[in-house]
């Protein structure tokens, strides 16, 4: 039988931690479940030590020095701690559904396969959260809409591939040992988007295979505190994110040195993409005539990126 450790970094999340904690405590294959709390302003950590305490499966730990030290860095604290054959995420407003590691069981009998995903659906933990974000989720399923290859799932992620979709760290499954191809996991200066960032790299040094992606394995709930959210309804200018985003792939990837060079000159190109989307409309301008001559097709590529497109003219 596997042994899975999910990893589930805990903030600001007394509503919702404990179901999520029983979502994943369903399945026989999950060996624990680690609780990495990151000095929360609520009650979360006591919620917590009442898991750890009812649960023999629940395991709770924090940063050494008791502190706030953000999401990448509290996964990484999981993997640290991890001591299962295979890593799975949640997040501690999300949750697991009885499908969730359904594919799982027969796909990783193929020695070949690092990792897998799936398919994330949504839940609105109120109808206020409904009617401010159900614009932006709608009752969608957050999926990649065909079954790839893995060596097209890197490209795919980085939108070289056409309409790809995209993965959720909730629906993914890899093997813990595989892990030791990244030299970095996640990016610990990076307060947003470290998950998408460390998704993009793992696509490229492991094999990662399609789960179910026709059907949620796991469930996002939405509610007014998720800063994601925040991020992705507009309330957090999405271009002023990003570019510190794809700065970070266009610097590792720069020191990547078996990356092919029209993936990295492609990457760029995304990354000067959303400089110009952030910049003042004077300087955009200037950008843009620059770039008109020593990079046309750049700027025609970037005409794509709605951040860039918005408030151009």
């Amino acid at each position: 039988m596997m042994k899975i450790s999910v990893i589930i970094p805990v903030y600001n999340a007394e509503k919702y931690v404990t179901q999520a904690v029983e979502s994943a405590l369903q399945f026989d294959e999950v060996f624990e479940v680690l609780l990495i709390e990151d000095r929360s302003p609520d009650n979360a950590l006591e919620i917590c030590t009442q898991l750890a305490s009812r649960h023999e499966k629940v395991k709770l730990f924090q940063h050494p020095d008791k502190g706030n030290h953000g999401a990448g860095a509290t996964r990484n604290l999981g993997l640290e701690k991890a001591t299962g054959d295979f890593i799975a995420f949640l997040d501690a407003d999300d949750y697991y559904l009885p499908n969730r590691f359904d594919a799982e069981r027969e796909i990783f009998r193929n020695h070949e396969v690092e990792g897998i995903y799936g398919a994330l659906g949504v839940h609105y933990y109120s109808e206020q959260a409904k009617s401010q974000y159900y614009n932006i989720f709608g009752d969608r399923l957050t999926t990649v809409y065909k079954r790839h290859l893995p060596h097209d799932v890197f490209a795919g992620q980085l939108n070289m591939q056409g309409s790809f979709g995209l993965i959720h760290l909730d629906t993914l499954t890899v093997r813990k040992d595989s892990l030791k191809k990244m030299q970095d996991l996640f990016k610990t200066h990076l307060r947003l988007h470290q998950d998408t960032e460390f998704l993009f790299r793992l696509s490229y040094y492991l094999d990662l295979y399609p789960g179910i992606l026709d059907k949620a394995v796991a469930v996002r709930g939405v509610h007014e505190e998720n800063r994601i959210t925040k991020v992705d309804s507009g309330i957090i200018k999405p271009a002023s994110t990003k570019i510190l985003l794809w700065k970070e792939v266009h610097d590792w990837a720069e020191h990547e040195p078996t990356i092919p060079q029209n993936i990295k000159k492609h990457i760029a190109r995304m990354y000067r993409s959303f400089e110009i989307a952030n910049a003042p409309v004077p300087k955009k301008w200037g950008m843009i005539a620059k770039d008109l001559i020593t990079d046309y097709p750049g700027i025609r590529s970037g005409l794509y990126n709605i951040n860039f497109r918005k408030d151009l003219f």
